[in-house]
């Protein structure tokens, strides 16, 4: 396990936490999420029910009639899955998570507490502890150009080996309405990202990216 996913992640807040520990980088995660779902519904507490093909939702969970859940998929306890939401495959989702109209879910990991309310876009992607997206923020997965998704680690340009991978966003972040994630940003805990910007690279933790592109201190 590389030190990013401690860094970043909270792994006490995760069914997941077992495969993030295996895996180097944390986006090396992302392609075995499928497998791992399907070994974890075996080994899930009893309070969890099976309530569709390959679907398990924890005790507490609320589901709004008009939501679209495709297994497989794990939801945790005391989440609101809200109207409209489309959960599609292949997604984590831990305890006390928001999932809101009209927003969609694929291939993800979002740890407790995490809230995904209105009109987003979440593919490819882990969300730490307590992450919060603003309306209509869209983390990107894939390049118009189709080819393999490069992160910014280290100061250094480093390649993933993806061509579908949206973001890592650590325990705490807060991105602004219609925010814009570029396929391969990580954003380190605590740091906020204001409306409507355009998001690459990395951002460090307990920082702020304001409208003008630039990054600055998080004021306390």
């Amino acid at each position: 396990m590389h030190p990013l996913t401690d860094q970043l992640f909270d792994l006490q807040h995760s069914l997941a936490a077992p495969l993030l520990e295996k895996v180097h980088y944390p986006w090396h995660a992302l392609p075995l999420i499928g497998a791992y779902l399907q070994e974890l519904a075996t080994q899930l507490p009893k309070d969890y029910l099976q309530i569709a093909p390959q679907v398990w939702v924890g005790e507490g969970t609320y589901i709004e009639k008009t939501a679209l859940i495709q297994g497989p998929a794990i939801i945790g306890r005391n989440c609101q899955i809200r109207h409209a939401a489309f959960i599609r495959e292949q997604v984590i989702i831990g305890d006390e998570v928001v999932v809101g109209n009209s927003t969609e879910l694929k291939n993800a990991i979002l740890f407790d507490g995490v809230q995904v309310p209105h009109f987003n876009y979440v593919g490819d992607s882990i969300l730490g502890y307590c992450a919060h997206l603003g309306a209509g923020a869209i983390l990107s997965n894939f390049k118009s150009t189709g080819d393999e998704i490069n992160v910014y680690l280290e100061g250094k340009k480093m390649g993933t080996g993806l061509n579908k991978f949206g973001a890592l966003l650590g325990n705490h972040v807060e991105i602004g309405c219609n925010a814009v994630l570029f396929p391969g940003t990580i954003v380190g805990p605590g740091a906020v990202i204001y409306p409507l910007c355009p998001v690459r690279g990395f951002i460090e933790a307990g920082s702020t990216l304001k409208n003008d592109g630039r990054v600055y201190p998080r004021k306390q």
